[in-house]
């Protein structure tokens, strides 16, 4: 009995070993990114928004967003490459790095 006990108590706190860089890195992931974030998303949270407006200045009430609502700002890059810049891609996901998760 002693020796089950034993068994059942290892591998419990093995699978805790074993879960916890999982549940860490989901911790670590942004609320919000240009990668995984749809542009409606980015554009409908106030916070988000603000950091939008503040990089890429009328993107957000551009009257052609509404078409690229579904899709990210790493998606829509190519098609304006010229003002959706990775420095600026890459600004805007440090800046929502700060913002808490959801």
């Amino acid at each position: 009995m002693m020796r089950m006990m034993m068994k059942s108590a290892l591998m419990a706190l093995a699978l805790g070993v074993v879960a916890t860089p999982a549940l860490a890195a989901d911790a670590a992931k942004p609320a919000y990114t240009t990668a995984d974030t749809d542009i409606g998303t980015l554009i409908d949270t106030p916070e988000t928004r603000a950091i939008l407006d503040k990089i890429l200045p009328g993107f957000a009430s551009n009257d052609q967003v509404s078409m690229a609502r579904p899709m990210t700002l790493r998606a829509i890059q190519q098609y304006a490459a010229d003002t959706i810049t990775t420095e600026k891609l890459d600004q805007i996901d440090a800046e929502l790095a700060k913002l808490p998760a959801k």
